[in-house]
């Protein structure tokens, strides 16, 4: 009998779920400290609303990753969360890439980080079964 593939036995799904734990530490900070965050990415002070969708896009990270490693560590499927995750990262990659509020220095990093985030959960979740 073949043993059933799980995030932490198919070396993608390892990668995803580490993933999902940095996501959990990037959640925190941009709700914690959405300034800081901001002002580290585009080199500007953020306003009220940036602060609240910097602060809103924390909070959305927080719940991806939070329920992807409780979903592991309870035995529950993972790849759902493993593949909204990958479409956030991937709507986050294509509007950072395009917006204006990033300086041309910066906008590679605004691109690299949220694709390379995306394409590793997808391909966690593509590891696991459906």
């Amino acid at each position: 009998m073949a043993r059933a593939t799980t995030p932490t036995s198919a070396p993608w799904g390892r990668l995803a779920l580490l993933t999902a734990a940095g996501r959990l530490g990037l959640g925190a900070l941009l709700t914690l400290a959405t300034s800081w965050s901001w002002r580290r990415l585009t080199g500007q002070a953020p306003d009220a609303t940036t602060r609240l969708a910097v602060r809103m896009m924390g909070v959305r990270d927080l719940g991806l990753g939070a329920g992807a490693l409780l979903a592991q560590r309870r035995g529950a499927p993972v790849r759902g969360w493993l593949e909204a995750a990958a479409v956030a990262d991937g709507a986050d990659a294509a509007l950072l890439a395009g917006s204006s509020a990033l300086p041309r220095s910066r906008r590679l990093l605004g691109l690299v980080v949220p694709t390379t985030a995306a394409a590793v959960s997808a391909l966690g979740a593509r590891a696991l079964p459906r």
